[in-house]
């Protein structure tokens, strides 16, 4: 068997055995492949898939140092040993390289080598299936801004200002005539699997392999691609195929995906839309995820309207969708006594001006949400859906972003990145005001945070002890910046402008 891979990887990097097979009758059911990847300290054995061309490969992410030896099988492989084994070093990660990222300390999230990850996500849709130009422009944006982690499909959308064909389908096939498909007759195409000429057990492998580049680029850039492997807003059939498509489909998503350290399973996105899948199919899902990820990424499930019981063991954080009009990141507090796990808010509505209640909040009211979904100890996530002449939303396409709240994000991320430890913890606090320290235990007395809101109090005071002194500074959310307070101990009077998003923090003098 002809073989070719690295003879070295990083530790958390993806080692790639390509070797050549058969391209006659159906390789994607006809054959399969697969690798055992063995240290001294590790022994997984991982499935492979059928990459086009007559090409199959095998990925694997070693997680240490060490000199791995492997074993490659196969429907197709000669008697020969030597042609099917192999060994390579796994040697230390870049600077930038800190693994994949992991719950830590129950309601938190950490690299694998231990650094705190302060999650600050967005979503982009389809960002992946627009034209080059306007992968590149999406890439450029996420560069310049704080946003961490983004959503995306890896299936097409179809929805309102996202009409136009992808560039790609996963699927050999024909896609149903959508000539007179326009913004006022959309509705009728959703979930049509008419006209559409699918061979669900062949897949494209060029779709995939062009969501691979686009994860790699993520993680050049220290993001975690976090992918949405189905949703409801469909006019191919993809979201209505039958129980052993499904199947395939999410083994052959397993199997090419799981081997980079920055990817994240959304099982679906709004999966209460997806009426023809039952709670038994989820669930089955889930079970796939569990048996064919050797490496354990993060997996959860996005909701519209009935939230998922993230209690369940599979589900690593919650991934929540707000469902009232009002109250988001309000709620942090009650999600996280109940589920116990991380609280992810992965749409708290967006900023933007269309017609949608969901994609018209200010910019001052994202900014809100996200310090007020923070102090409360969780992770909140941004989205942007401003109508441009263009048609191009960033919710949805990516390209640039218009609003008002990245900048502003971007600089509580770097308070995020100055908190000591893995991140806050809620605490007791006036009624007018949302309070946090940092999180530890037993509860810590030397770093705390008091937001306001859309609160104007022109003074606070406080009182922690008679003894410590403590470095007090106003922050102000909106205009970004931080003036100093002065030290206190003691009972101590702070003075504040009177305006609103005005936050203090508060931090023992060492």
């Amino acid at each position: 068997m002809e073989m070719n891979y690295a003879k070295t990887v990083e530790k958390w990097g993806t080692l790639e055995v390509a070797v050549k097979g058969p391209k006659e009758g159906n390789p994607f059911c006809d054959q399969w492949i697969k690798g055992t990847f063995e240290c001294k300290n590790e022994k997984k054995t991982v499935d492979g898939f059928y990459d086009g061309d007559g090409v199959y490969k095998v990925r694997f992410m070693p997680s240490f140092v060490d000199t791995y030896t492997f074993k490659i099988e196969s429907s197709f492989q000669t008697e020969s040993a030597e042609e099917v084994s192999g060994s390579f070093e796994a040697v230390a990660p870049s600077a930038d390289n800190h693994g994949p990222v992991r719950v830590a300390g129950t309601y938190y999230l950490a690299y694998e080598d231990g650094k705190p990850y302060h999650c600050i996500g967005t979503t982009c849709y389809v960002w992946n299936l627009q034209n080059e130009k306007l992968q590149e422009q999406t890439l450029k944006t996420l560069e310049e801004n704080a946003f961490n982690k983004i959503r995306f499909c890896i299936f097409p959308k179809h929805y309102d200002y996202n009409l136009h064909e992808p560039i790609t389908y996963p699927y050999e096939g024909t896609p149903c005539d959508t000539s007179e498909l326009n913004e006022n007759n959309f509705a009728e195409y959703n979930g049509c699997a008419s006209g559409n000429d699918w061979d669900f057990t062949r897949f494209n492998p060029a779709h995939f392999q062009h969501i691979e580049e686009c994860i790699k680029k993520l993680m050049a850039l220290g993001i975690q691609a976090d992918l949405i492997v189905m949703h409801p807003y469909d006019r191919w059939g993809f979201s209505m195929m039958k129980a052993e498509d499904d199947d395939r489909y999410w083994k052959y998503v397993l199997a090419r995906f799981s081997a980079y350290r920055n990817v994240w399973w959304s099982l679906a996105n709004e999966y209460d839309l997806m009426h023809e899948k039952t709670l038994a199919d989820w669930e089955r899902y889930a079970a796939i995820i569990c048996e064919k990820d050797p490496y354990h990424h993060l997996r959860s499930i996005h909701n519209c309207k009935a939230y998922y019981d993230y209690n369940l063991p599979w589900v690593t954080h919650c991934s929540i969708q707000r469902t009232e009009t009002y109250r988001s990141s309000e709620l942090v507090n009650e999600w996280r006594e109940k589920y116990h796990k991380p609280v992810v808010l992965d749409e708290i509505c967006y900023e933007g001006n269309i017609q949608f209640g969901w994609g018209n909040i200010s910019g001052e009211e994202m900014t809100r949400r996200f310090w007020e979904a923070f102090c409360r100890g969780g992770y909140p996530g941004h989205g942007e859906t401003y109508l441009s002449p263009d048609r191009i939303l960033w919710w949805s396409h990516g390209g640039v972003l218009h609003g008002t709240s990245p900048e502003r994000i971007k600089f509580l991320a770097k308070i995020m990145e100055e908190i000591p430890g893995l991140g806050v913890e809620p605490m007791p606090c006036k009624w007018d005001e949302v309070a946090c320290r940092a999180a530890g235990f037993p509860a810590r007395k030397d770093y705390f945070i008091y937001y306001y809101t859309f609160m104007r109090p022109s003074f606070r005071d406080f009182y922690f002890d008679d003894t410590t002194e403590y470095q007090v500074e106003i922050i102000d959310t909106w205009e970004m910046t931080i003036t100093d307070g002065g030290i206190h101990k003691g009972q101590f009077r702070v003075q504040l402008p009177g305006k609103e998003y005005i936050a203090v923090r508060i931090k023992a003098v060492k």
